[in-house]
């Protein structure tokens, strides 16, 4: 079973979820939470496996929420459940170390399916929000920068020692992991084989001292690199 821990501080949404989510037969929600505040200490007492986030709280919202958990506890993954699909949080709920981002147009089918893969430690991405950030990634490279922000607040680029270890084709596979496509999907699109991108996934945990893919989806979030140019 799954222990499922759901923050909203709409009391139907979070009844609503608590009941559906509740009848899925290896799904056990543990708890619910009205704020980022309250999330964070359930999630330090009852120990969840996934964390069902909404952004937009009172109290505390769910990115900061979200970063104190995962900083507490990097085992639980956060699956983030908005209305909000704008870049600046879609970046900022994945900076601060949720595995997943859906909106509320999903149904309770897809929600469970995203709970499993993130708890499997799968990124999990609307496929409105990965084109999204495929179409962010494409124009941070044409910047030749990564997803930082300048004084200004804007997105602007940041280099890592770390980062300056990778290779082209490194940073290339590392954009499209932030991007939440699997070595398939990279495979591709980068037309090489799926051991070829997984060798690469090595490499780029061992120079950046990465033990996860969550790790990887927020490295890239964060350092980047110069990622090709895809459409969808």
């Amino acid at each position: 079973m799954i222990r499922l821990l759901i923050a909203d501080d709409q009391t139907a949404v979070r009844q609503a979820l608590e009941v559906m989510l509740g009848l899925v037969e290896d799904l056990d929600v543990v708890g619910t939470a009205a704020n980022g505040q309250e999330a964070v200490e359930l999630a330090g007492k009852l120990r969840p496996d996934v964390v069902l986030m909404d952004l937009n709280m009172p109290v505390m919202g769910g990115a900061e929420a979200t970063e104190h958990i995962v900083d507490a506890n990097d085992a639980i993954s956060i699956v983030v459940l908005t209305t909000f699909e704008d870049d600046e949080s879609i970046l900022r709920a994945l900076r601060a170390g949720a595995l997943g981002y859906l909106t509320k147009d999903a149904d309770h089918f897809q929600i469970a399916q995203a709970v499993r893969s993130a708890h499997l430690g799968q990124s999990v991405l609307d496929p409105e929000v990965q084109t999204r950030l495929l179409r962010l990634a494409s124009s941070v490279s044409a910047r030749g920068g990564a997803t930082g922000r300048d004084s200004a607040g804007k997105l602007g680029p940041i280099r890592t020692e770390a980062s300056s270890l990778l290779t082209q084709r490194e940073k290339e596979i590392l954009q499209l992991i932030g991007a939440g496509l699997r070595n398939r999907d990279i495979a591709d699109a980068l037309t090489i084989s799926e051991a070829t991108v997984k060798t690469h996934i090595n490499n780029i945990f061992t120079k950046a001292d990465l033990h996860s893919r969550a790790d990887a989806v927020r490295y890239a979030l964060t350092v980047g690199g110069d990622a090709p140019e895809f459409t969808r």
